[in-house]
């Protein structure tokens, strides 16, 4: 027995060794986690795949999935695009990026859609989950149901919108197979996941996803983030016929996933005349899955050395420092886009600077509360809207004037920090009391400039002693100083 010990304990740690070396094989390094995919929309045919199968948490690509739900029921004449759906408070308390309407706001299933795939707001993505589905479980359930039957065997949900929670997984192979579920099911609706921008009332929405008219080509799908995830991006793009499908998850900036996948599309148009030379990949839908856990980003993504807090809608775009800062992480060490058979065409221009440069022009569609409208009743319906959004900008003033103090109330709030965003000011009033959501939306869309004007605008006589008795009780309370920034937060998708 002794003499088989010695060769027990040698066997044990060569098998110890032999899991460790295949798990680093397997999973992504942390550092520079990343996962990519190139198919072919047609054929589902694997171009490039770069871990793949590794399980990672889908942040807002997760909309895909609900518009695809959504759409399949207007197909089978369930609902239609004109049914209206109503904003429960529960869809109104959800994480920004949203529109932030109030509970008890109607709007259609068509501009749902278009609100949720273009700004991608999670408030919207509940309140189509809601009326699809009853439910955010309820409608999760058909999620889950709808995923099992496109072969999506990595992939599990449990809200419609991407927000952080246990068990909300996906994969580059599942974001692929769904990619192309979309387009070949429901081709009379793939406009939803291409539209440039978006305009309710005064505001206008570029999508988030900036390949669309700035990569030609480019007619599709959907961003997402959170912090746990990084930056990912299903994107679309056709030429010549021929359609490609891309996937990037686990980016660096918003950026950075279109610069790559600018670059897998390009890879993938080129090497067409090529394709003998390399060794079949075989079909997305053969992909083996990795038994694994998601890899977590969130130190990466919105840890302390970020200078400004990370979002979905990340305008740091690498061009601004030239083309240069960051370039090599976010390109793979390539430069610019190229094209696979480089001697024998000439190269584009940098992915960088495409991206940076600004998108072709076009009209953003029209999207609004309400009825489906027409004519001059859409005309007055957005201008509606429109004066609905300036409405939080004149309580604001009221709250501003009312909340001037004299020098004698100054030391209960002398401790607050005055350099608090004026939003913050703005909606204080309105939201203690009720439900945080409602305030935080008034006050991002609508405060803010208010309070702004007020500052450059009304020097005021209680205004200025204020001010100077303000600065006077800064040194008495250091921590006045500290500002209470909005976190760097797993909540944005």
């Amino acid at each position: 027995m002794h003499v088989f010990r010695p060769l027990l304990r040698k066997s044990l740690f060569n098998l110890f060794a032999a899991t460790l070396a295949i798990g680093a094989l397997l999973a992504p390094r942390m550092a520079d986690a990343e996962a990519l995919l190139l198919i072919e929309a047609d054929t589902g045919k694997v171009l490039q795949a770069d871990n793949a199968t590794i399980p990672w948490y889908p942040a807002s690509v997760t909309k895909i999935m609900t518009a695809y739900v959504t759409l399949k029921a207007v197909k089978d004449g369930k609902i239609t695009l004109d049914t209206l759906i109503t904003v429960s408070p529960t869809a109104a308390s959800q994480s920004p990026s949203k529109m932030g309407f109030r509970p008890g706001t109607q709007l259609t299933i068509d501009n749902a859609l278009k609100m949720m795939l273009v700004k991608s707001a999670n408030d919207m993505a509940v309140v189509l989950a809601e009326g699809v589905g009853g439910s955010i479980d309820g409608f999760s359930a058909m999620m889950n149901d709808t995923a099992k039957k496109l072969g999506m065997t990595q992939t599990s949900y449990v809200n419609p919108n991407g927000l952080p929670a246990d068990g909300q997984i996906t994969s580059a192979r599942d974001l692929g197979i769904l990619a192309r579920s979309f387009l070949r099911d429901l081709p009379e609706y793939e406009y939803f996941v291409h539209i440039p921008a978006i305009r309710f009332g005064k505001r206008v929405t570029g999508n988030f996803n900036k390949l669309i008219g700035r990569y030609p080509g480019a007619d599709g799908f959907k961003t997402g983030f959170i912090c746990a995830s990084g930056y990912n991006l299903v994107a679309s793009a056709t030429r010549n016929g021929r359609r490609l499908i891309a996937v990037v998850l686990g980016a660096s900036s918003g950026t950075a996933r279109a610069v790559k996948a600018a670059q897998l599309l390009e890879r993938g148009f080129s090497q067409d005349n090529l394709s003998w030379l390399r060794p079949s990949l075989g079909t997305v839908e053969n992909l083996v899955p990795v038994d694994a856990s998601p890899p977590n980003l969130r130190e990466e993504m919105c840890g302390g050395h970020r200078k400004r807090p990370a979002s979905d809608d990340d305008d740091a775009l690498i061009a601004t420092n030239g083309g240069t800062t960051g370039s090599a992480s976010a390109t793979g060490g390539e430069a610019q886009v190229t094209f696979f058979t480089a001697g024998l065409q000439p190269p584009l221009m940098k992915a960088s600077e495409l991206m940076a440069s600004a998108p072709a022009a076009a009209d953003p569609v029209l999207v609004y509360t309400g009825p489906t409208r027409t004519g001059t009743a859409l005309i007055a319906a957005v201008a509606a809207d429109a004066d609905q959004q300036a409405v939080p900008k004149a309580r604001g003033k009221k709250s501003r004037v009312a909340k001037k103090p004299d020098a004698t109330d100054k030391p209960k709030d002398a401790g607050k920090d005055t350099n608090k965003d004026t939003k913050t000011a703005a909606a204080k009033p309105d939201a203690k009391p009720d439900a945080k959501s409602n305030a935080k939306a008034d006050a991002k869309t609508a405060a803010k400039p208010a309070a702004t004007k007020h500052a450059a605008a009304k020097p005021d006589a209680a205004a200025k002693p204020a001010a100077s008795a303000d600065q006077a009780a800064k040194p008495a309370k250091p921590k006045a100083a500290t500002k209470p920034a909005a976190k760097p937060a797993p909540n944005n998708s």
